[in-house]
Order: structure tokens, then C-alpha cells, then sequence
């Protein structure tokens, strides 16, 4: 019979974890590594392994207060506090603060042997006292190929690999071992990825000359996750991952409103401009002005004291502020401040996938309220269609999942349907603004009009756009110039 103390028959607890601290990826895992269990963290050569077990290390550490031990069977504690300066990681700091041991180990067959057979006594005992010295909570050993190199026997080899796991499990820390990529398993030795309580692979593909950083979790005994493969980033910050996978159509949708910096153009959108957190697309051709309204939506929100990101893809900083000079829009002044940051790179210089990690990580640190992509379209030249739609499908719901406001500028190649927006999108969009060139009698006017605004009453009146040394403004369209022609149906 049950006492009352009992738990309910088919009652659910949760498996107790820790987080790791890497931006994204307790996200996946729901919370983290598995508490006093081992996790393996596999892949080749380069793939990150020994920077992944650095950052669950380090934030453990900085953020959470657990002493960490990290073992190195390859690089001598003098090279890993060098290598991961460079990545913002003061080891020695931290080593100084006795939240962080660093021990090499150098594997000799002959260090290991004891009346003819070879364990890791030696090794345990050795562990053991470091873990006593700071009181680890969490164990790192790098890498288990190294220090199992000594063993020649494949049964010994097993058996010490279950023995090892079964020690780091018994001591109650919660540990990660790395290992190298096998040919026809997870690992070398195939063993360790059936012992270990939970498994993540960490790849680095190169496709059309464009690397890209992926993990996927192979398991996670007693534990739901994600199961796709996700991006990850390494830069001077350690690893960030966006989880593709955990993004969904659970954002808020606030009722205020956001002015695009342009009085005309608000009052075509309800006279208050777009919603808070939403998406705007500006599209057009080439000339017709995407650039310069997208500067004033910038601009008007930092004169309101609000941050703004702008992403751009065709314009270094300098040129982009200099060139809004000429209509009167001064964003160098906030960049001074700290209201505006622009990030400007080509798009070619790294591939979907990491520059929505890149972007993913800029809206963190920065933290805007608004944020401007432009153009969309520049990331053709990386990859097909389908997955570009993917790639920004996934931008626009991490705007929305953080509250930014974004405005998309998107380029309409001549000869195309004017309701187009050549990657896709439009349907992803709360807001769809048109523009375009309209000629006659020799003149030529930008043309704007709203196509649709979700959720909030909008002009159908076709304005002409105006760029003066006083900025960007709209005006009624004159009488001589015929409205745009109807457009042919919206391609998907």
C-alpha cells in the first residue's frame, strides 16, 4: 500500500537539470544538461566541441556559481586560458576565484599500467582530489579519444569507458565529455553515446563555399527536446544558438503604435502608423526611395529615445549615413549616443543560417525597439528561394517574439509583377506598402500606396513620394500622372 508521502501512481516529475548558459540552447532542451548525469558533446575536428564544454563551464561559473574542473587530454592549461581570451573567457581570473580548475593530462600508456592490465585508478584518484579541492559541481574532459589512446584492448577499452561514466555518475557532478566523429558511429569507439544520458552532435558544413555550424540532440534519456538540427554561432562571445525548431506562433500582438517617422505615411495607416512589434514591408524598384523611408523609421525612433538596428546589405555605415545627409536625415548623431547601431556586411560573407544567428545575437545585446533589413532580397545571392523564405519565416517570428518593430525593404527587379516581392514574404507580413516609378510627359514620380494592413483601417489612396533637404515626405498625387496599372495577382 502506498503512504501518503507517496507520489500519485503515473505522477510526472521533472528531470532535474542544469543550465549550460548558452543563449539558445536551454532553450531546446527545456532547461538545459541532465543534473549529475554525463552528456557527450561529439563532431569532428573544428566543430566546437571544446567550446561548447567552455561555455557550460564558464557561465556555470559566472552565472550560476558552480566550480567547474576542466580536464584537457590535448591542449596544456597555458594554451586553453590564451585561445579563449580571444573569446572573452578569463580563465585565469576565474581560476584565481577558485570557480574554475584546469588540469593537462598527458596520456602515456606506461603511466596507466598496473600489474599488467590498464585501468584508470590513477586518473579517478587524480579526479577526485580536484574535484574536492574547489568542489565542482560541473566536470568537463576533453577529449576521451586522447586519454582512451593508451588501450590497445577493445573489450578493456569498453569496460573502462562504462567504468568512467559510471564514476563521473557516482561522484554527482554533472559532466561533459567530448569525443571525435566515428566512421560508422557517433564516436570511435561507438560506446559512449549508449552510456551517456544525453547526446548532442556538433557539425561544420561547407556548402557552395559557405560554411555553416550546426548540433542536433541524438538523445536525451528521460527528457523531451528538440530534435532538428539548429544553428550556432562562434564568435568573441562563445557559442549562441537560435533554436529553429522551439519558434512559433506564440507572440504577443500589442494594440500601440509605432510612427514610421513620416506624419503622411502614419495617416495612411490608421493615422498612428504600424502596430508595436509588428512586420512592415516596403517593396519597389530600384530609386523609388525604400532606403530613405527605412532611415526616417530609424531615425524618428531614436529622437523618441528608443534603440533601432539597422541590417544593411548593400551599404557600408558610412556611406549609408552620408547619403541620408542629402535629405536632411542625421542618423550619425545616434550612433553617437548609443540609439542606432547599423550592422552592414555582404551578404555572401556567411550563409542563411548564420546570419540569423548573427541577427538573433545583435538583438539581444542590443536589445532595439525597432529594427530595418534591407533589402530582403540580397539574400538570393546565398541561397535558393524556398530557403530564404525559410530563413526569414524565422526572422520575422524572432522580431515578434521579442517585441521589435521591423521594417523590411524588399527590391522588384524591372519586369516583374509590381505585387511581388521576389523571395516570398508577402504573406508574412502585417503591413505591405508598394512603391514605385511612374513616368509621363517626361517626369518621373515615386508612387507609394498601401496593399494591406492587418488588423487596423488604411488608406487605398496613392501618394507621391518626396525626397528634399527637409527629408522624406508624402503629397496627393498630381492630376497629370495616371495611378499605377493594376497589378497582376501576388505570386507566392
Amino acid at each position: 500500500m502506498p503512504t501518503p508521502a507517496d507520489p500519485p501512481t503515473g505522477a510526472y516529475s521533472p528531470l532535474p537539470k542544469v543550465p549550460t548558459g548558452i543563449t539558445g540552447f536551454d532553450e531546446i532542451t527545456e532547461g538545459g544538461l541532465p543534473k549529475g548525469r554525463v552528456s557527450l558533446v561529439a563532431g569532428a575536428a573544428g566543430s566546437g566541441k571544446t567550446v561548447f564544454a567552455m561555455g557550460f563551464l564558464v557561465n556555470g561559473a559566472e552565472k550560476y556559481g558552480d566550480p567547474g574542473l576542466f580536464v584537457s587530454f590535448e591542449e596544456t592549461s597555458r594554451d586553453l586560458e590564451t585561445n579563449f581570451a580571444s573569446q572573452g573567457f578569463d580563465l585565469g581570473a576565474l581560476e584565481e576565484k577558485g570557480l574554475i580548475a584546469l588540469d593537462h593530462i598527458r596520456v602515456e600508456r606506461s603511466e596507466m599500467e598496473e600489474t599488467g592490465d590498464y585501468d584508470l585508478e590513477g586518473l579517478f584518484v587524480r579526479l577526485g582530489a580536484e574535484i574536492d579541492a574547489i568542489g565542482a559541481k560541473r566536470v568537463v574532459l576533453d577529449t576521451i579519444e586522447v586519454l582512451f589512446s593508451a588501450f590497445k584492448d577493445e573489450i578493456v577499452i569498453r569496460a573502462e569507458i562504462k567504468r568512467l561514466f559510471q564514476w563521473l555518475a557516482d561522484r554527482g557532478v554533472t559532466a561533459i565529455v567530448t569525443g571525435e566523429s566515428g566512421d560508422r558511429h557517433i564516436t570511435r569507439h561507438g560506446l559512449e553515446e549508449y552510456v551517456a544520458d544525453f547526446v548532442v552532435v556538433l557539425t561544420h558544413l561547407v556548402d557552395d563555399m559557405t560554411a555553416t555550424r550546426r548540433l542536433r540532440i541524438v538523445k536525451y534519456r528521460g527528457s523531451s527536446h528538440g530534435t532538428n538540427e539548429c544553428a550556432f554561432l562562434i564568435d568573441q562571445h562563445g557559442i549562441s544558438v537560435l533554436p529553429l525548431s522551439s519558434l512559433g506562433l506564440r507572440h504577443g500582438a500589442p494594440t500601440g503604435r509605432v510612427s514610421s517617422g513620416i506624419a503622411r505615411l502614419d495617416e495612411l495607416l490608421g493615422g498612428r502608423g504600424p502596430y508595436r512589434a509588428s512586420s512592415v514591408l516596403f517593396s519597389g524598384t530600384a530609386g523609388t526611395g525604400k532606403t530613405s523611408i527605412a532611415a526616417s523609421f530609424a531615425d524618428a525612433a531614436c529622437a523618441r529615445g528608443e534603440k533601432a538596428l539597422y541590417f544593411a546589405f548593400e551599404e557600408s555605415p558610412d556611406q549609408l549615413l552620408r547619403n541620408m545627409r542629402s535629405i536632411g536625415i542625421d542618423l550619425e548623431q545616434w550612433v553617437g549616443r548609443g540609439l542606432l547601431r547599423i550592422c552592414a556586411e555582404r551578404p555572401q560573407h556567411r550563409g542563411l543560417e548564420m546570419h540569423l544567428v548573427r541577427m538573433d545575437r545583435e538583438i539581444e545585446e542590443f536589445s532595439p525597439t525597432v529594427a530595418v533589413v534591407d533589402p530582403i532580397t540580397s539574400f538570393e545571392s546565398v541561397g535558393i528561394r524556398s530557403s530564404v523564405r525559410a530563413m526569414l519565416t524565422r526572422l520575422i517570428d524572432t522580431m515578434k517574439a521579442r517585441q521589435v518593430t521591423a521594417l523590411f525593404t524588399s527590391l522588384t527587379e524591372t519586369g516583374e509583377y509590381a505585387e511581388s516581392t521576389g523571395v516570398g514574404v508577402s504573406s508574412l507580413m502585417d503591413t505591405w506598402i508598394l512603391m514605385r516609378n511612374v513616368e509621363t510627359d517626361g517626369r518621373r514620380t515615386r508612387g507609394l500606396y498601401v496593399l494591406k494592413s492587418r488588423g487596423m483601417a488604411h488608406s487605398n489612396a496613392i501618394r507621391e513620394l518626396v525626397l528634399s533637404d527637409d527629408g522624406v515626405d508624402l503629397l496627393d498625387l498630381p492630376s497629370d500622372v495616371d495611378p499605377p496599372p493594376a497589378a497582376a495577382p501576388a505570386q507566392p
